[in-house]
């Protein structure tokens, strides 16, 4: 496949206003990034490359700091194989390790989960994957029926089944991430995850005990009031992809007037995840 990179500039720039450009990037389809000498750089498809999408990405993205970008054609290579050099597997709270197939096992630590990583997002290195991660391993998904949503490589999906789940719904609008998904499910000799291509169009009719949305502030703002009618009364929600702060505040305004309850959450690096229950 033919990649193009794009080479983001910017001596203004800090890091958390990386964090939410890049999470802007790859939703328009850039899968892989990397830091560079002042900037980073973020590689796409050529066919997904849209220069109008990246303007409008940068317009709305890039208030308090100035930013200049090159594009660059890339000769053709094995992506998959160079991106997998560089995973390397993590252990959360000192109950989960998360390894591609070419990382020795350990068998000491009570989960494994191991994906195929792809150049996808869900690896659970960054800090809104793991501290999903840790909720998951802290709180009962025994029996219960779980949304995983904007699953990426379903790795959310995988560890609540390892935890008990009855069932998982995995729902990602990439067709790489479901395909992912069912790959993974293999690799970890996991079934009763049901992957699906959409968006909440999908989840019309169907309620669950428990759902993990793991996207950024504007998609949950936009999700919550179909969450909030997919979530039985006593369910939780555990969102992610956010900041703490003004982001946090927002989602917990919205998620009151539709019936949920904050609990509680996780910080990281100012990346936040928070845990609410349906109370309406």
């Amino acid at each position: 496949m033919k990649y193009s990179s794009v080479i983001f500039t910017s001596l203004t720039i800090e890091e958390w206003q990386k964090d939410l450009l890049v999470s802007s990037l790859a939703e328009i389809g850039y899968d892989t990034f990397e830091d560079v000498y002042q900037g980073f750089a973020a590689y796409i498809p050529t066919a997904k490359l849209d220069i109008q999408a990246l303007e409008t990405v940068l317009l709305h993205d890039t208030q308090g700091f100035d930013v200049s970008y090159e594009i660059h054609d890339l000769a053709d290579q094995n992506w998959n194989t160079l991106w997998e050099s560089n995973f390397q597997p993590i252990i959360v709270d000192n109950l989960c390790y998360v390894r591609a197939t070419f990382h020795q096992a350990q068998p000491d630590l009570p989960y494994e989960i191991i994906i195929d990583p792809k150049m996808s997002f869900g690896t659970g290195h960054h800090q809104t994957t793991s501290m999903m991660l840790s909720f998951i391993l802290e709180n009962d998904f025994d029996g219960k029926s779980v949304l995983d949503m904007g699953c990426g490589t379903g790795i959310l999906a995988l560890l609540a089944r390892k935890r008990g789940a009855r069932e998982v719904l995995a729902v990602d609008y990439d067709d790489i991430c479901v395909a992912s998904v069912e790959e993974n499910k293999l690799l970890n000799n996991i079934d009763k995850i049901r992957s699906a291509l959409g968006s909440k169009e999908l989840l019309e009719g169907l309620v669950f005990d428990t759902i993990l949305a793991n996207i950024n502030r504007n998609i949950l703002l936009d999700q919550l009031d179909q969450y909030s009618v997919s979530t039985k009364q006593g369910g939780e929600l555990y969102m992610s992809g956010f900041y703490e702060g003004e982001d946090l505040t927002l989602l917990i305004e919205k998620a009151s007037s539709i019936g949920f309850v904050f609990e509680s959450k996780k910080v990281s690096d100012n990346w936040c995840s928070a845990k609410f229950i349906k109370v309406v």
